[in-house]
Parts: structure tokens; sequence; C-alpha cells
């Protein structure tokens, strides 16, 4: 009966060693992370510069894949039902867990319930952008152009319920403007038609649009933050051209699955923190007016709620709701 006894303790021993070992020698094998929006977007550009320092820290590739659509929700809800061991995380964005949640109530996850937040990644402004050949010069000509052809002015989003959506309706709802939605899987598709002036307007992040409007070809009337954005110093607020109180941008948060090992959420809360903390990384993402946010895991699951709770609240006053 010792024997057997002996032979029992030894077993547990070893599976609690084994454990204890799996969890100690994470991560073992690269780790895929999930960005919900098509290449070449504020949160696929954003997601490539931390993924790539991510990896140089954890000593293991960070795969970024791209999984567009419905609004970014497509990627999260692969997130949400994801394993918990640590291996595929999600690049959480505004829209995807935010936004869209606060309009669209039958959603295959719950905004909170079915993530682990890790860490905030920072925030990002947005910028109202039209194509150089636009009659629109500044923001107050665009809104009278808007007004006059009441609806045949098109603003193109990466999705309904995204930052973009938003932002055009509150500018709606601020100036009396008339806007057609014209939704996209991503902000890379959106661009591209707004290149070639298949639509009039958006409301992109400023990573999105930086290079093109350094180039001449998109026209920035006004940034969407209270105050003006280092990379566009010249390009006035809206407060500013005449719509006060008028303020969104974009936020980008580190999520695991729901029920995210206390030990694996730790370790990619700390490199995140220390990827965050590297000249490097801070000047790449500086680059492109990031406001770098870093902290803890138990912040950033604070910061998730009051923003589920914020945009919940704005889409009801707003009357902002799915098309």
């Amino acid at each position: 009966m010792k024997h057997i006894q002996r032979i029992v303790l030894a077993a547990a021993l070893g599976l609690l060693t084994g454990a204890t070992y799996a969890q100690d020698t994470y991560p073992a094998k690269p780790i895929t992370l999930l960005v919900g929006f098509a290449p070449s977007g504020g949160t696929d550009i954003i997601a490539r510069q931390l993924g790539q320092k991510l990896g140089e820290i954890l000593k293991q590739p960070v795969v970024i894949e791209n999984r567009a659509g419905a609004s970014g929700t497509i990627a999260a809800t692969a997130v949400a039902r994801a394993k918990p061991d640590g291996y595929t995380l999600l690049l959480g964005h505004v829209s995807s867990n935010a936004m869209v949640p606060a309009i669209t109530p039958k959603l295959p996850y719950d905004p909170e319930k079915d993530f682990t937040p890790i860490v905030l990644i920072g925030t990002v402004p947005q910028v109202i952008v039209v194509p150089a050949s636009s009659p629109a010069k500044t923001l107050a000509d665009f809104i009278a152009m808007s007004k006059a052809k009441k609806g045949a002015v098109n603003y193109a989003s990466s999705g309904v319920g995204t930052q973009q959506h938003f932002a055009a309706e509150l500018f709606q709802s601020a100036t009396g403007a008339t806007m057609t939605h014209v939704p996209y899987k991503g902000s890379g598709a959106a661009l591209t038609d707004l290149l070639s002036g298949q639509v009039d307007v958006n409301f992109d992040t400023v990573p999105t649009v930086l290079q093109y409007i350094r180039s001449g070809r998109l026209r920035a009337l006004a940034v969407t933050t209270p105050t003006r954005v280092a990379s566009l110093p010249d390009v006035p607020t809206v407060a500013e051209s005449g719509i006060p109180g008028f303020a969104i941008s974009a936020w980008y948060m580190l999520m695991g699955p729901p029920n995210l090992p206390d030990s694996i959420r730790d370790t990619l809360n700390h490199a995140a923190n220390d990827a965050l903390k590297s000249p490097d990384l801070r000047e790449k993402l500086g680059a492109l007016s990031t406001e770098i946010s870093g902290g803890t895991s138990a912040s950033a699951r604070d910061y998730l709620k009051a923003e589920v709770i914020r945009w919940q609240r704005i889409a009801a006053e707003k009357k902002i709701v799915a098309e």
C-alpha cells in the first residue's frame, strides 16, 4: 500500500513540476498576434512594430495575422474563443472592443468578460483628410460643401461601429453636415478609394494617412484631439476650426483570451512594458503620434471598463446605430 502511495505521490509531484516548468518556460513557441483589420491600416502598422520588439524580448517570433472584416470583430471573436495558453493574442482596438459592442447587442463575445487585458499600448489621434483634388481647403469649406450637397458627400470607414464611423457621426451631429457612410473591411481599403477620389473624406488615425499627407496626396483639414499633433503641427484641431469640445481618438490594447493564467499575463505585461520603454520602439510609435501608455494589467482592465461604458453612453445619446 505504501509503495502505491509513493508512486502516486511521485506522479503528482512530476505533474506539478511539469506544469511549473511549462509556465516558467513560456513562451516555448511562436505567438500569433491577431489584427482585426487589413494590412497597411493603423492597427496593422502598430501591431507589426510592437510584435517585432516583443519577439526580441520574449525570444520567440510574434507572427502578425490579419483577420479583417466585421469592424474587427472576426479577430476579436477568434481570440475570445482561443485556448488560454498565451499563444493567441489580440491587438485590441477601441472599435472592436468598445464601440461596436455599444451598437451591436448580439455580438458573439462580451467586451469585458471574454478577454484578458494585458497592457494598454497607447492612443493615437484621428485626422480629417480629403483627397488633394478636393475643393475643400479648410474644415469650414468641407462643412459648407457637405451641407450644400446634403448626403452626396461620402465618408469612408474601416467598418460599421469603428472609430471613423463614430467620429463622422459625432461630426455630423456637431455641425449639421450630412454625409453618406461607406464602410470597408479596414483602413487600407478605405485609404485606396480615398486616394483615388472614390470617397470624399475619412476620419482616420494619423499612422494610416501621415505619409500621404506629407507627400501631398491627401489634405489634412483638422485633427480630432483637444490639442495639435506634433507630427502635423500646422494642422488645426477641430475645436480651433469652430467646433468646440469635439475630441475623439483611437486606442490599442494587448489582450488575451479569458482565463489566461496570471503567470502568462504577467510575463506578457512585463515584456510589453519593456518594449514600450525601448528607445527604438518609442521613436517609431512617436513618429506616428502615438501617445504611449504601458502600465499594469489591472489599469488596462479598468481603462477597458471605462471605455465600454463611455461609448455605450455616447451611442445612446447620439443615436448611433448599426446600419
